[in-house]
């Protein structure tokens, strides 16, 4: 299982836009853009996720409204876990996740320091299993701009 956290490389190259080029030629599986959006004065939460292939399928989404979550990183993980749940569902197995939500990789990096999120890290763990290769990647917000748009 493969975290990458805010490194210095990894920003750059999407500040420069030349991420996703670099991902789409380094990894043969999907590619898979999740966004929350939450304020505080909203009855609900959105949610969004924009993936791609490798193999030329034309690319799939999805946007959801729910009732408004806890916090805004609530949200963000509520997106990253039903993202993972559609990819599962479509059979995906190969998947690299992205997000612009520094916390959400950190958090599912190391689970245990953040306690109030156990029981949706725990689904995390258990869907986690269903994949044959999963990665978590920080990406700028302007590299994220079609989930963020989705949520």
């Amino acid at each position: 299982m493969r975290y990458h956290n805010d490194t210095k490389e990894h920003y750059e190259k999407a500040e420069n836009n030349t991420f996703q080029d670099t991902v789409e030629s380094n990894y043969s599986g999907y590619r898979c853009f999740v966004d929350g959006s939450w304020k505080g004065s909203d009855k609900f939460s959105g949610t969004g996720w924009f993936c791609t292939s490798s193999n030329g399928e034309p690319p799939t989404m999805g946007a959801a409204n729910l009732r408004r979550s806890l916090s805004p990183l609530h949200a963000e993980v509520e997106a990253l876990l039903w993202a993972m749940k559609c990819m599962i569902g479509a059979d995906n197995q190969e998947v690299a996740f992205f997000t612009d939500c520094s916390d959400l990789v950190k958090m599912v990096s190391s689970p245990t320091e953040w306690p109030a999120f156990s029981v949706y890290l725990e689904e995390f763990q258990s869907d986690r299993e269903e994949f044959s290769s999963f990665s978590l990647s920080l990406i700028s917000r302007r590299a994220n701009t079609k989930a963020d748009n989705l949520a």
